[in-house]
């Protein structure tokens, strides 16, 4: 997901302390207004960053979305202190994650949004999309007064993010929400203008559950949002809803959870209203996952896959795996050893981590799935 250029590396001890107040200054500052653009070209406070710890090997390099972002800043932090390997990631959003470990500026790029087939192709690179984690997006808004979470259907959304339903008083919403007093207030949307993993998901869920956002604006990470404000970047988006009464949007969970941004309990397919928690994250990556994997051997799996709009009674349907853009060929057997040593401690050994931040570790067969196939291209049996 789109980020805003923000840099972990993971350093020796004496940084262990300074890298979660480093992630909470970001979003804290984001919460006062603060609307910083993603270029190639490093904001003020990541050259500052980075300035502070030149002077520090770095082992591994990555780049891209920020929805993993509170994740793989603890992981890359912690495991630094346990095998003594620094591993640097820039928070610069799915689409430029693609970009840089597309012409090999980086040793892996994270994206949250699957690259289709002829975007492989035209890589020149045999890229790999490695599963990590499971992840969601939360529909949050701002409704002072509004204690009790807010209901909302799919394509109920799908008509407030089309322009259709206007006012916190629909009697749409109302006929959902009848325990909440929602005030007569004009809905604002509000929206991501990067190219932006979070959109990617937001939309693939709309174009599940609404014929007319399918034939519409559709899927991307750049969309053509028929109503509403633009906001770069995801603490950017954040603030501009925490700022703005009768607002509406979408950010990762773990960043509503950071800034207690309140979020809505969405319809599923079974026709419960389901919170972004992790059993009911975990229960959506199951429904799909177990179809999806079931007999197939770890070096030929294909990861790319949806878990939007899942089956199942207690299933999240905003929910979606991220994923490493990794070419074992280019990083060379040494460094895909590396990294799929730091994979195998963060599925077996750090799952606690994940969970602590909101996140659901992957399934176990799907962990070593993975695993085999890093295993085999380090060791050149595949």
């Amino acid at each position: 997901m789109a980020g805003t250029g923000r840099s972990v590396q993971a350093p020796g001890s004496a940084r262990s302390v300074l890298l979660p107040l480093v992630l909470l200054f970001l979003l804290a500052t984001a919460c006062r207004g603060t609307d910083r653009r993603q270029a190639e070209t490093l904001p003020g406070d990541d050259h500052a960053a980075l300035d502070v710890m030149d002077s520090v090997h770095v082992d591994l390099t990555g780049a891209g979305a920020s929805l993993p972002y509170p994740l793989y800043a603890r992981w890359f932090n912690e495991y630094a202190q346990v095998a003594n390997l620094r591993i640097n990631y820039l928070s610069v959003g799915s689409g430029e994650g693609m970009a840089r470990v597309s012409r090999g500026a980086v040793d892996f790029g994270a994206t949250d949004v699957p690259m289709t087939d002829t975007e492989l192709a035209s890589t020149g690179r045999r890229l790999r999309h490695i599963p990590t984690v499971i992840g969601a997006v939360a529909v949050t808004y701002r409704l002072p007064g509004v204690t009790r979470p807010l209901r909302l259907t799919g394509p109920l959304i799908a008509d407030i993010f089309l322009g259709r339903v206007r006012r916190w008083r629909d009697p749409r919403l109302l006929a959902i929400n009848p325990d909440l007093t929602l005030p007569d207030t004009t809905i604002t949307v509000v929206h991501r203008t990067d190219a932006s993993g979070t959109s990617f998901i937001f939309s693939d869920y709309l174009s599940a559950v609404s014929p007319d956002w399918q034939r519409g604006p559709g899927r991307g990470r750049l969309v053509a949002w028929p109503v509403g404000v633009g906001a770069e970047g995801t603490e950017s988006a954040a603030a501009r809803i925490r700022q703005t009464v009768g607002a509406i949007g979408y950010v990762e969970v773990g960043t509503a959870r950071l800034l207690r941004l309140p979020t809505a309990h969405l319809q599923n397919r079974a026709g419960r209203f389901i919170s972004p928690m992790p059993y009911e994250m975990a229960s959506a990556a199951t429904a799909v996952l177990e179809k999806r994997t079931a007999g197939v051997a770890g070096g030929s799996a294909d990861f790319r896959v949806s878990l939007v709009d899942a089956p199942g009674a207690a299933s999240y349907p905003l929910t979606s795996l991220t994923w490493l853009l990794v070419d074992p060929d280019a990083l060379g057997p040494v460094r895909t050893r590396q990294l799929a040593d730091f994979l195998r401690w963060a599925f077996f050994e750090a799952g606690e981590i994940a969970s602590s931040l909101g996140y659901v570790p992957l399934p176990m067969a799907l962990s070593q799935q993975v695993l085999e196939q890093l295993d085999a291209r380090a060791t050149g049996t595949r």
